[in-house]
């Protein structure tokens, strides 16, 4: 469907631009537009707490606190890592985990409080 976003609503995509680029010979290619996010340290009271256990997977804490482990991303937005592999290497670190309508924004939220 022309103009229809290409990411379903639970994407870290959805909402975001999406840019037409048009290359020299007229072909057209949709691309999503930069996804700009604050700082990690402004998650603040918009978090909770996660101690990090051994064997951990961002997958797994994208199950526990928002029921998808597709939402992995939301925990990967509130800390600053680039590799979302780096928010479990650690057992034992501290994570952050974004409220529902917090840091980053979006619906879902914790279900789970560790701790």
């Amino acid at each position: 469907v022309p103009g229809a976003h290409p990411y379903p609503r639970s994407s870290r995509y959805a909402g975001i631009g999406i840019g037409v680029y048009r290359a020299a010979d007229g072909t057209e290619v949709r691309y999503a537009k930069r996804r700009l996010l604050p700082p990690p340290a402004d998650a603040g009271e918009e978090s909770v707490p996660h101690m990090v256990s051994g064997g951990e997977r961002p997958d797994q804490l994208g199950q526990r606190y928002f029921g998808d482990p597709g939402q992995w991303w939301r925990i990967a937005d509130a800390n600053p890592v680039l590799d979302p592999r780096e928010l479990t290497d650690e057992p034992g670190a501290e994570i952050a985990v974004p409220l529902a309508g917090g840091f980053p924004g979006g619906p879902g939220g914790p279900g789970v409080r560790n701790g």
